[in-house]
């Protein structure tokens, strides 16, 4: 049988369907990055050790769903494809979940406000899992040309920095606005509005996007044997291994971010005003990312190159505030984020090529069960990054809504500015030992077709 062709020019509906999904993904993970742990403390009132216990739990329960759900949506047989569906049918149901998540019982006991947290938490997080995993596979199912790949992944990321600026803009007036000073009331509605907008933008993804690369058809491959291809898979560990340190850094400072202009800066409506200077840095920053592949033809050191950029800008904010110096505490600001942006093209555009070097080397194709273990890395660096500033700030005595010690606030500086610079330089050193560049992957991609029989040229 003729293979069909997976060398496809993939449409432009289809490349704004599949940004539109991550516009949805920000509208739930980034608000919940951003915004929940200082909505536990400061509006529910749970305490900074029950936070940043849970965020340890749930990567436990993360480590159990990620595969799981992986591996479901590689065997799911439906007209739509294998990954498709899923957006249609669980992002409706994350939504609901969204927004009981945010709905706040400050005046309960403390053991059921744990309770209530805990099982709220972990049931987002299924959720999202559910969501986010066939989304992310699809990329590599919508075509196997690394250049549309390249694309498509810039739509995603252009439209989740787009996305990702607007929650940080509006967030914070439209907690004051819609809780008219009643904080509870501000975030309920807002997880209503972001829980519709996440719904939305995943069935408007489902509707204009089609799948083209098949999985092949095999008996049930164990565990052990998937795990053992993974391993095989040098450049694919490269990128687990970028996920997991950008888990760890991104979602320590994003949650860090409200409790720094809060309390170190002194006024949380700065965070607004910061959003809005590197928002038009974001879209840019992201959008760049296939002109450097260009002259790289290595996505992986495309990254690395934005991520040692990114954590010298970082670094250097910590040697300037808004208060006494905004135009550089800004510039810096603005530069951090453009070079964020492309990196966060490039890491997520290298996932689906993985995929193809991990089938030409061990005969194995498991997109679904591939990209579980980046999400799972991506999780469990957001957990450690979250917890570790939970936990740090409850030692040093963090106490909600009032004035902070000046160890509070050293950690909330360092945390915002040099650790995460440091961090990201380290990022750099690991993806820059990605070897997987253009020549490679399309020799491999020949490869595999003519082991199947087919005729495309890539």
């Amino acid at each position: 049988m003729d293979q069909k062709d997976t060398n496809v020019k993939v449409p432009l509906i289809s490349k704004i369907a599949y940004g539109m999904g991550d516009v949805g993904c920000n509208f739930s993970w980034m608000f919940v990055g951003n915004f929940l742990m200082i909505f536990y403390t400061d509006v529910f009132g749970i305490s900074m050790g029950a936070v940043a216990g849970l965020m340890l739990f749930s990567r436990f329960w993360d480590a159990i769903n990620d595969p799981v759900i992986g591996g479901l949506s590689d065997k799911t047989h439906t007209k739509w494809g294998r990954y498709r569906p899923w957006l249609l049918i669980a992002a409706p149901l994350t939504a609901i979940v969204l927004i009981l998540t945010f709905w706040a019982h400050p005046d309960w006991p403390s053991t059921a406000k744990i309770i209530y947290m805990a099982i709220t938490y972990c049931i987002l997080v299924l959720g999202y899992t559910c969501v986010n995993i066939p989304y992310g596979t699809l990329c590599g199912a919508m075509t196997q040309n690394i250049e549309e790949r390249a694309k498509i992944n810039t739509f995603r990321s252009v439209s989740a920095m787009i996305a990702i600026g607007i929650i940080n803009i509006v967030t914070v007036p439209l907690i004051a606005v819609l809780g008219n000073g009643n904080d509870k009331r501000g975030y309920l509605l807002i997880a209503v509005l972001y829980g519709c907008i996440f719904a939305a933008c995943h069935i408007f993804c489902f509707a204009k996007t089609k799948e083209v690369v098949d999985v092949p058809e095999k008996e049930k491959i164990p565990l052990k044997v998937q795990l053992g291809a993974v391993i095989k898979n040098r450049p694919y560990m490269i990128a687990v291994a970028g996920q997991f340190l950008f888990g760890v850094t991104l979602y320590g400072r994003n949650a860090d971010a409200l409790y720094y202009f809060t309390y170190v800066e002194g006024n949380k409506a700065l965070f607004s005003t910061y959003s809005m200077f590197i928002i038009l840095p974001s879209i840019i920053g992201a959008a760049c990312f296939p002109f450097v592949f260009r002259l790289t033809n290595n996505k992986g050191q495309s990254a690395s190159i934005f991520a040692l950029l990114t954590g010298i800008s970082m670094f250097s904010m910590y040697f300037f505030t808004v208060g006494e110096s905004p135009v550089p505490f800004y510039a810096f600001s603005c530069l951090a984020q453009f070079f964020f942006s492309g990196f966060n093209t490039a890491i997520y555009a290298i996932v689906p090529d993985c995929v193809e070097y991990g089938e030409w080397k061990t005969g194995l194709r498991n997109d679904g069960f591939q990209y579980a273990f980046i999400s799972l890395g991506n999780k469990i660096g957001m957990a450690i990054g979250t917890s570790v500033l939970a936990g740090i700030l409850g030692v040093f005595g963090y106490a909600a809504n009032q004035q902070q010690n000046a160890a509070v606030l050293s950690v909330i500086k360092h945390s915002f500015t040099t650790v995460p610079g440091i961090l990201w330089i380290v990022t750099a050193v690991v993806l820059y030992f990605y070897r997987l560049n253009k020549k490679t992957y399309n020799k491999i991609v020949q490869e595999i077709q003519v082991r199947k029989g087919g005729s495309n040229h890539v």
